[in-house]
């Protein structure tokens, strides 16, 4: 399972390193994730440089994919140049997004008409673009899911897990993950609120 964590110039840390460290968690069964990106190296909101492991086009390629989110999506969102390197195939990809990464996929035309998640600020945009901004952490149906707030990184991490790995794959990667003392509590918590869309 080869899994690209679009990340940007201006990234949120928390949207790429959450799910890239949490779906890794499945490297035993042949998963990878890996930090995909336009150029060789890309600074985040607080000043973190990282290199990129993959270059873009390796989304095209990928069998999951992950947009987060960053202070200049909407910079990107208006770059063709930039977007037109991205051919990606809901028919045989899982696609995800966060937050402002929401307002990539609609640009890409991978919403249509599903109600999307995304931040408070990246809102107005996406409503802007014409698509139905929804009240809720996460939502899904069939291969694309869209996920609102930094913490929701966990949600898009295991509705990918659950979908193609399974619901005890995804629970024992939840389960290393979680705080000491609440750990059934917190992997009850995650799966709760994606298991309404694992069959969508």
């Amino acid at each position: 399972m080869k899994i690209a964590i679009l990340t940007f110039d201006g990234f949120n840390e928390l949207d790429s390193f959450i799910a890239l460290g949490m779906l890794n968690r499945l490297g035993a069964q042949g998963w990878k994730a890996e930090i995909t990106s336009p150029t060789s190296h890309v600074t985040s909101m607080n000043g973190v440089t990282v290199q990129a492991q993959r270059s873009l086009e390796f989304a095209n390629e990928a069998d999951a994919v992950i947009f987060g989110s960053g202070i200049y999506t909407r910079a990107i969102a208006e770059n063709s140049k930039l977007l037109d390197r991205l051919r990606l195939d809901p028919l045989r990809q899982l696609i995800g997004a966060q937050c402002s990464g929401t307002l990539l996929l609609a640009r890409l035309g991978l919403i249509a008409d599903l109600p999307a998640c995304t931040d408070l600020t990246t809102k107005p945009w996406v409503v802007e673009a014409g698509v139905r901004v929804i009240d809720a952490p996460f939502h899904a149906r069939g291969p694309i899911a869209t996920a609102g707030g930094c913490l929701s990184a966990q949600y898009l991490a295991a509705w990918m897990m659950a979908k193609r790995a399974g619901l005890e794959a995804a629970t024992q990667a939840l389960h290393y993950v979680a705080p000491v003392g609440e750990k059934d509590a917190y992997v009850e918590r995650v799966l709760g609120v994606v298991k309404p869309f694992l069959d969508s």
